[in-house]
This record gives C-alpha cells, structure tokens and sequence, in this order.
C-alpha cells in the first residue's frame, strides 16, 4: 500500500474521533443494531444482498437481509423511549459498484426528537464544517428549496410542470424509455443542477416533490411537499434527512407501493419490516439524517475516485 492510501485511513479515524466527539458534546447516544434482519429494503431503486441462517430453524427466520442502512433498527428504539441515538457502521447495497461506489460502505445515521427537518439541516451543516476544518477548508452554505432550486436554474416549477416540459432540456441526450416524471427530475437534477454545485459549498436542498416521501411526512401545502432535504458539499450528493414519518398505515401503504413498483419491474417483492410496522405509531416526533461517509471521506481528501479512501475496494476483498 502506498503513503497516499495509509494516509487516508488516518483521516478516516480522525474523522471517527470528531463525529463521537461531536455527538457526545449534545448528549446523541452511540448505539450497534443489527447487520443482518428478516427484513428487507423494498426501496425499488435499491437492492438488498440476502443470505440464508443454517442453524436451528427456532432460531427466526432463515432468509436474512443485509442491512442497506439501520433506519429501521435505530426508529424502533427511538419508539421504545431511548432518546437521541446515533450508529456509524457498515452497510451494504447489491449492485453498486464503480467509481464512486462499493457495494459496502459506512453510513453515519443519526435521530433528534422534536426537531423537524429545517432544524437538523443546521446540524448536519455544522458536522460537515468540522470535519472540513480537518483538512483546513471551509465552505460557504447555500439553503434553497426543491422549487426554487429548479426555478432559479432552469427556469422551470418542478412541482407543477409537466412530463414533456421536465424533459425538453433533457431532450436527445436521455432515452425516454419507461421514463416516469420522477425519473426526469432526478435527472435534470443529476446532470444540469448538480454538477453546477461551486466545490467549496454546501448545498442543502429542502422540501422535495410529495411524490419523492420516501420515509418522510408530507406538508399538505399547495402543492404539497415531503418534509425533506439532501445535502451536496460541492457536486457530491453526502445526506439525505427527513422530518419522519410516525404513521403505520401510511409507511404500510408506501412500502405495498414499493413493492407493486418493484413486480412491475420484474424484480422481487422484499419482505417488508413488521416489527417497525408494529411501534411506528409510537415514533416521537423526530428528524432523521443519514450521511456517506466514505463520500465525506472523498470530499475531504479532494478525490472522485472512492477506491481512494477505502483500505480494500471491492474488487481487491
């Protein structure tokens, strides 16, 4: 291994070192939760690595998932009373390989109760500063909408547009094939917003289409809106948070959605997670961040390439 990679481990325990520093410092408790559950992820965009339990057949279910983030876990103790928790840990996603990507990966994921999105958007800005001082950068802050981030740079209204105008910029350069109109906003905003995004600025972006919910409540404005928001340090997507959804019957309906998503794509239904089903009704009013690490990692050693911060990439496990 070369100076460069050794390097760039030391960065990684550094950061380790600032993250359980900084949540100490406001009383979030660190905790471990599952790697493998009987659950899976029914997100259609993303797939679970699955395994089979050998042992006695009274030990739980046999087919066991890969945990693709400990959302799940971290929201049923959340339910059942313990407070501001966070988890640094390993997880895994089938598939994503490449350039910026490795099918395993660390994801720091993190609960505030009573705070909504707007406010945990201030503290996943000010973690991302920190750990920028590790390295001696700063970077100025841009908060923007969902909508006037689309106005501003394209000049067109992402909530009430239709199918054909998202499209038009995008025309001859994308097959149209199957397309939905989500599909054409992630990516306008993929390939004409993001790269855009100045290297030295956060950019968090607030308040998505109804219709992007994915785990987050919906404010019933006109149109209405997911309480949600991403953040970019330069064109890097680095977190996703959520003013969480707390209704059962409605993250039941979403996940049967996600699965009817998925058979019309010839992929396999996964099972959905009953024990959260089960508490949901009891999550406290919280918000919810979940921030790539080794993205961070990328950002702060001024690197594309995620084989650089990694001890063994994928390919060399």
């Amino acid at each position: 291994m070369s100076g460069e990679a050794f390097a760039a481990l030391r960065l990684r325990a550094r950061l380790y070192t600032l993250v359980r520093a900084f949540f100490a410092e406001r009383g979030v408790l660190e905790v471990e939760t599952p790697v493998l559950s009987a659950a899976g992820n029914t997100d259609p965009h993303i797939e679970s690595f699955g395994t089979t339990f050998g042992g006695h057949v009274d030990a739980g279910a046999r087919e066991r998932w890969l945990r693709t983030s400990p959302e799940f876990p971290l929201k049923r103790l959340l339910a059942a009373g313990l407070g501001d928790c966070y988890e640094l840990g390993r997880v895994f996603r089938n598939g994503e390989a490449g350039g910026r990507h490795n099918p395993e990966f660390t994801m720091l994921e993190w609960y505030r109760v009573g705070w909504d999105h707007r406010r945990l958007m201030d503290e996943t800005v000010a973690l991302v500063r920190e750990a920028l001082a590790l390295v001696g950068r700063r970077a100025e802050v841009r908060v923007t909408s969902y909508r006037e981030l689309f106005l501003d740079g394209l000049g067109l209204d992402p909530l009430r547009a239709d199918t054909g105008t998202l499209a038009a910029p995008l025309r001859g350069s994308i097959d149209p094939e199957g397309l939905t109109r989500d599909d054409w906003l992630d990516l306008l905003l993929t390939h004409r917003l993001q790269p855009a995004f100045p290297r030295d600025r956060i950019t968090v972006i607030h308040d998505y289409p109804a219709t992007q919910c994915a785990l987050a409540r919906i404010r019933h404005d006109d149109p209405p809106v997911a309480e949600r928001f991403e953040l970019y340090l330069g064109p890097h997507e680095l977190a996703n948070g959520y003013h969480e959804l707390n209704d059962a019957a409605e993250q039941r309906a979403r996940f049967e959605r996600d699965n009817a998503r998925r058979r019309a794509r010839g992929l396999r239904e996964v099972p959905v997670d009953e024990r959260l089903l089960a508490v949901l009704d009891a999550l406290p009013d919280c918000a919810g961040v979940a921030l790539g690490v080794e993205r961070l990692l990328m950002c702060l050693a001024g690197t594309d390439a995620i084989a650089d911060v990694l001890a063994f990439p994928f390919a060399e496990a």
